[in-house]
């Protein structure tokens, strides 16, 4: 035991405090030294939680009516002896049950000894205080954090009155917007939390917008932003966020275009093409301007009465089966795990289901497209109340997808969809991104057929998302209107595999349209 003076002992106790990171294990260790008692701190359940090495766990147990006394406010401090030990113990705190402080020497402490004790204490129910109102920031961030994202979920379905009622009468200034801009920030995966603490508002969101980190892929923030200027704030028109992309050469943005703030989902989509573009940018900024995909210039209502046809098999299956092939058909099977919050054998379960209810295989890149294609037309005819109108007045016979694709809308499309590969100065790019749908976009196997290193195939793949303004390379989208601009121009060596006699869903034929 070191002899000091109180004032020096309260100094060094002090200097202690003062270093970063101290905690109340180390207080009472260097308390134990300085006074060569064993030291324990029995926190407001009653239990230790802390204690120097040695501490005689058994005189503890023989304190529980002395330890109630006092954390109950009856007393502030007592002394008493168990066996050959002298026992001092103390409370702190003003609210109850109270935390004590137990000594336990050979001899009654000195005075000094004793006043050390309690300054001690004192530091240690600050510390711990401390400590929980950090966990309890902490679990109000992560709470935060989970209503953010539930709210965004909302959007991303169109379904702005559910992320309404989500935030329970404290609505942030986003869901009042007329019109959002999403906004697509890759960055390192430490960098997410960060930034989201940072910009973090007092009611738990971030002004007229929302910083969301991507459960699927972790090097992304979703970050959509009222475009109404009137609402303003700190992320107006995403200033924050180019600035971030300015000041770190580790970070890329992928803007949309100003949507209705129901049509979220869709913006989702452009930023993630716009980023695939920025990634590849020097200035590692890019703003969707990509053309539409085929969902949106087809003829509406041949291509819904298709599209309930195709999709016509499905309605036997439960609705979480639907949810879940929605998101499959874009996303890996582990990204939609994340996602739902579900184990990636739960997911495989759900699109074998619908593999068995269509006939198809989801692992063709041109089946997940055809059946991508369906879904979002009737995404669009749930969006539509006149779709929905003409569809239940007037019965179309359902046309064969290859019917569709030759309609002059959709061949316009395909043209100009692949006109910047279809440059003779891009020839080779557009023989890869052929030859990588018909290896079933497996780089490998790609590489092989055209006779290229694998790197040098997924080099000529970011060089065309450039030029098609679409992500390839991450998501299913921008595959699947690379699927569907071949196939409409002839683009492909291998056909899909043709529909069945309902003319609804492909069968194992391979045929010509």
């Amino acid at each position: 035991m070191e002899v000091l003076g109180h004032g020096e002992g309260v100094e060094e106790l002090l200097r202690l405090v003062r270093r970063q990171g101290s905690t109340p294990a180390e207080v009472l260790d260097w308390l134990g030294r300085r006074t060569g008692a064993h030291v324990a701190w029995i926190g407001r359940e009653g239990t230790v939680e802390t204690a120097t090495a040695g501490f005689p766990r058994r005189i503890a147990d023989a304190l529980t009516e002395q330890v109630e006394r006092l954390s109950g406010g009856r007393l502030a401090a007592a002394t008493t002896r168990v066996g050959e030990r002298e026992v001092r113990l103390e409370a702190f705190g003003g609210r109850e049950p109270r935390p004590v402080l137990v000594t336990v020497s050979a001899s009654p402490l000195p005075r000094d000894a004793a006043a050390l004790a309690s300054q001690a204490g004192g530091v240690v129910d600050l510390l711990s205080r401390a400590s929980d109102a950090d966990d309890g920031t902490r679990g109000y961030e992560a709470k935060a954090a989970q209503l953010r994202f539930a709210v965004l979920t909302a959007l991303l379905a169109g379904d702005v009155t559910m992320a309404r009622r989500m935030t329970t009468g404290d609505v942030p200034p986003l869901l009042n917007a007329e019109r959002v801009r999403v906004h697509l920030l890759h960055c390192p995966p430490a960098d997410r939390d960060r930034l989201t603490r940072t910009y973090l508002d007092p009611s738990g969101y971030h002004g007229p917008g929302l910083m969301v980190n991507c459960p699927v892929f972790k090097e992304q923030l979703i970050c959509p932003v009222a475009e109404d200027p009137e609402l303003g704030g700190r992320f107006r028109q995403g200033e924050v966020l180019r600035r971030l992309v300015s000041e770190n050469p580790g970070y890329a943005l992928g803007v949309s275009r100003p949507h209705p703030l129901a049509a979220t989902g869709e913006a989702y989509g452009e930023a993630v093409h716009a980023l695939a573009v920025a990634r590849n940018s020097p200035g590692r900024l890019a703003a969707y301007r990509g053309r539409p995909s085929l969902v949106h210039v087809l003829p509406r209502r041949a291509a819904l009465a298709w599209a309930r046809a195709h999709l016509e098999p499905l309605q036997a299956v439960p609705k979480p089966t639907l949810d879940v092939v929605r998101l499959a058909v874009t996303f890996s099977r582990s990204g939609v795990a994340r996602l739902l919050h579900l184990s990636r054998t739960t997911v495989t379960v759900h699109c074998r289901r619908a593999e068995e209810a269509l006939g198809v295989d989801l692992g063709e890149v041109r089946t997940r497209a055809t059946l991508d294609l369906a879904l979002s037309l009737t995404a669009l005819q749930s969006a539509d109340p006149a779709d929905t109108a003409q569809g239940d007045t007037v019965q179309l016979v359902a046309p064969a997808l290859g019917e569709l694709l030759r309609t002059s809308p959709a061949t316009a499309w395909a043209e100009s969809f692949l006109h910047p590969l279809r440059d003779t100065r891009h020839r080779d790019l557009f023989r890869t991104v052929e030859a990588w749908i018909d290896a079933n976009t497996d780089a490998q196997r790609t590489a092989a057929r055209v006779g290229l290193s694998r790197n040098t195939v997924r080099a000529h793949l970011r060089a065309a998302e450039r030029l098609l303004n679409r992500d390839l390379l991450t998501t299913g989208s921008g595959v699947h209107d690379l699927v569907h601009a071949l196939r409409v121009t002839g683009g492909q060596r291998a056909h899909p595999p043709a529909e069945s006699g309902q003319r609804a869903r492909w069968s194992s034929a391979d045929v010509a349209s």
